[in-house]
């Protein structure tokens, strides 16, 4: 069984593609569905908030789902398909 040894030993120094890494910033703003789509926070709802009205305070709890527009460019950075 030396051989086997040998090649599991030459096996940890082989050259191989680096793996990508998540973006941590993307993962904590963003969250995909379990349809694909991805879900973040809505902007503008963390202070200021006096002049907003309680109607506009209130849709700020709900998560606003992104355009098909930039749903390639988070997916690529939490690790996913961008197709």
């Amino acid at each position: 069984m030396p051989h086997r040894t040998f090649t599991r030993y030459l096996a940890q120094f082989s050259i191989r593609m680096p793996k990508q890494k998540t973006h941590s910033g993307a993962k904590k703003r963003f969250k995909t569905t379990g349809t694909g789509k991805v879900k973040a926070r809505h902007a503008m709802s963390s202070h200021i908030l006096g002049k907003k009205s309680p109607k506009r305070k209130r849709d700020f709890a709900n998560a606003v789902i992104l355009t098909d527009a930039d749903v390639p460019r988070v997916k690529r950075l939490l690790g996913g398909s961008s197709k």
